[in-house]
């Protein structure tokens, strides 16, 4: 039997919209000003949740920063014996979505991950104590 991740709720401890950390490269930083707004709306994300939306933006730069590589020099290249091999950027790029992918869905920005049902309040438990 396969589990699902639970939605998330909104959280009284949610931070307002933040302005990306200055040490962002130019891609993770245009990352972090789309999704920021998005994700203070829903009132989810709070401190301990920064450096996953840190990392989210990283690897989103990371794509992007490698798709401007790959479109530049191509997905194959020689190396020094004159033999084709893939561009290294290729597996960077790779790895990079696949972080970028799993990151995505614990911040609730993926379809999948937006579809959940929501975690129940404490006071919507059900009382299933046998002795009252």
């Amino acid at each position: 039997m396969r589990g699902t991740k639970p939605h998330m709720s909104p959280d009284p401890e949610a931070v307002a919209n933040l302005a990306a950390p200055g040490w962002l490269s130019e891609h993770a930083r245009a990352e972090w000003d789309r999704v920021m707004p998005i994700l203070t709306e829903r009132r989810i994300l709070t401190d301990a949740d920064l450096g996953g939306l840190e990392n989210y933006c990283i690897a989103i730069g990371t794509v992007r920063e490698m798709e401007a590589h790959l479109q530049e020099h191509g997905h194959v290249m020689q190396d020094i014996e004159g033999k084709m091999k893939r561009n290294p950027a290729v597996g960077i790029q790779s790895d990079a979505m696949t972080r970028a992918r799993l990151l995505a869905a614990e911040l609730g920005l993926t379809p999948v991950s937006r579809s959940r049902p929501a975690i129940r309040d404490d006071e919507d438990d059900d009382d299933l104590s046998i002795v009252d």
